[in-house]
């Protein structure tokens, strides 16, 4: 897979980012890294949440390097400062695409996931939105 380059989408990968996503173009590793975060999270919370979404979108080559932010709530920042991520115009995560990575706010240093098809997941898989304020909704454009 060519970094610069990225695939086109499939007909069925379109139809997985929802209808919110029209007229947007997202880099299809995107929908990998979701795939990838799936298939490692455990069945409940282990409370390193951003940790299991930084590995999944570093296996899915969506970022080049491992962002270095510690705490969820700095994820969005991070991910538009040095990976070129996008805040998209909504804050509904159910409104989110697949594979955006929502990024919520809390005290403790917030919480972060990875839209999926059917649900939520980071450390553990959820049919759930996190019960918290939402700080944004990031893709990586193609």
């Amino acid at each position: 897979m060519d970094k610069a380059q990225p695939e086109k989408l499939t007909k069925a990968q379109k139809e997985m980012f929802g209808p919110k996503s029209g007229g947007l173009r997202y880099d299809a590793r995107m929908i990998r890294a979701a795939e990838i975060a799936k298939k490692r999270a455990h069945p409940k919370m282990t409370w390193h949440c951003w940790k299991y979404v930084k590995n999944a979108l570093v296996a899915a080559q969506v970022v080049g390097s491992r962002p270095k932010s510690v705490f969820a709530n700095r994820a969005g920042e991070e991910l538009c400062e040095k990976y070129g991520f996008i805040k998209l115009p909504i804050t509904d995560p159910y409104q989110a695409p697949v594979g955006a990575v929502v990024v919520y706010n809390g005290s403790d240093g917030g919480h972060v996931e990875i839209r999926t098809e059917d649900g939520f997941v980071s450390d553990f898989e959820s049919p759930t939105a996190y019960p918290r304020p939402v700080i944004g909704i990031y893709v990586k454009p193609s």
